[in-house]
């Protein structure tokens, strides 16, 4: 699967694929780049719904985008981890430092989408 972006009214959601580590590193940034240039969006939200297993990387990733993103006036949340994935988080302490939301109140269904695009597996 690959990484899905749809953009909202001033969000945009990056949903990962089920396997999310470093081989994903070009396609994730290429993924939320375009979105720090983008006026409109105020807002990321990386969908973990899917993600089954991440690795150390993975944080670093992370970290990376909340930076850009601060520097870019917009913040950055975490949808729905799975268990394994919250487990790390958890480690990681990232509810010290990410808004982490797990609620149906984050389905798309309910929100006017206002474009997607698919960035391709990594090689």
């Amino acid at each position: 699967m690959a990484i899905k972006v749809q953009l909202h009214d001033c969000s945009a959601r990056i949903t990962m694929p089920r396997r999310f580590g470093s081989h994903m590193y070009r396609n994730f940034k290429d993924a939320y780049t375009p979105l720090l240039d983008n006026a409109t969006v105020h807002e990321i939200e990386i969908d973990f719904s899917k993600v089954l297993y991440i690795d150390s990387s993975v944080l670093d990733m992370l970290i990376q985008l909340r930076e850009s993103a601060k520097a870019a006036n917009k913040s950055v949340v975490l949808l729905n981890p799975s268990d394994v994935v919250l487990k790390v988080f958890n480690i990681a302490n990232f509810s010290n430092i990410f808004n982490i939301q797990h609620s149906a109140s984050t389905n798309i269904k309910n929100r006017r989408v206002l474009g997607e695009r698919r960035v391709p597996d990594a090689p």
